[in-house]
């Protein structure tokens, strides 16, 4: 395999610059500075330092609400377009407006499809992202999409557990796909809550599909927002017979009250990423990095390799990923 000739230049804007200088340091070189001048009205400009003209770019950040994260990212990838970037990479952790995939009522946007549309305008070569609220969204772009599953980070640590009864839960019925992934991937039972939702983010009734009774349950979802759906499907669960129950979600929205929620429901832990950084610390709360993950893609994009191996779920309780301690 040629190495590649273009110099690779990793930056990232300052939400998710936690993320960044891990993926970074996995990737075996620094960050690259981007000054993000601020004036007294709001707006701002982000100046890259370093050359990147004829450079493969990978612009690292989530686009979590506000939705300044979003146009800091545009501004950036124009920055790099207008200096003569030769190939430019969004590495999105979270990508930002997934929920709005589709046309579910009269007269409503599809932002995600919105959010595609401006980053292919804007110069954007390609994408990178971590566990789509809805996989559809792929075909939104026009250009590649490197969609990386959080399973791949879950499963060692839930092997890890050496749970007796380990049964697999989904929070919902469009989660079940997800869900039933893991539990092939550990060979064990799975089951569904199946819920019915007044409005957005209030759910009206909620019912087991499946036996619970005795069983360490792991309820596996791409994000928590308020946590409302997850707490209150911990309670049916361990009101069913659950010994334990966790649940493994990849991004943090963490919205509202959803800290209170957490910490006074009846859920023995909650796995995350580092997608988005978290507002405040909490002892049920456990945090594993992507970083790994994140490198690993980057480079083998960088150096025109395959991503392939990244996919693999069921290989994935035996990864060579780091766990963060």
């Amino acid at each position: 395999m040629p190495f590649p000739t273009n110099p690779a230049r990793l930056l990232s804007g300052t939400n998710t610059i936690h993320l960044a200088k891990k993926i970074a340091e996995e990737f075996g070189q620094p960050l690259s500075e981007v000054i993000i001048q601020r004036f007294s009205d709001g707006e701002y400009q982000p100046n890259i330092v370093e050359s990147v003209r004829g450079c493969d770019v990978f612009f690292i950040q989530s686009t979590c609400p506000p939705t300044d994260n979003l146009m800091e990212l545009m501004l950036m990838v124009d920055a790099a377009k207008r200096a003569s970037a030769h190939y430019i990479t969004a590495v999105i952790p979270y990508f930002g407006l997934a929920r709005q995939d589709r046309k579910d009522k009269p007269r409503v946007s599809i932002g995600s499809k919105m959010v595609a549309d401006v980053l292919e305008a804007i110069g954007v070569s390609r994408v990178m992202t971590l566990d789509l609220h809805a996989s559809q969204i792929q075909g939104f772009f026009n250009i590649p999409v490197d969609h990386l599953e959080g399973s791949v980070i879950f499963l060692p640590y839930i092997n890890s557990l050496k749970l007796d009864n380990l049964i697999i839960a989904a929070p919902d019925m469009g989660g079940t796909t997800r869900a039933r992934t893991i539990a092939k991937a550990l060979n064990v039972d799975m089951v569904i809550c199946d819920k019915e939702r007044k409005r957005a983010n209030e759910i009206a009734s909620m019912q087991v599909i499946g036996d619970v009774e005795g069983g360490d349950i792991i309820l596996i979802d791409d994000l928590i927002d308020t946590g409302n759906t997850l707490c209150k499907a911990a309670k049916l669960l361990k009101d069913k017979g659950a010994n334990s129950v966790r649940a493994f979600c990849t991004h943090p929205v963490l919205s509202g009250n959803a800290y209170e929620n957490i910490e006074n429901s009846v859920l023995d832990e909650l796995v995350v990423c580092d997608t988005i950084p978290l507002k405040r610390e909490s002892s049920k709360i456990k945090v594993l990095s992507c970083a790994p993950l994140f490198a690993h893609a980057i480079k083998n994009v960088y150096e025109h390799g395959s991503i392939s191996s990244l996919f693999k779920v069921s290989n994935s309780i035996q990864s060579s990923l780091p766990l963060q301690p």
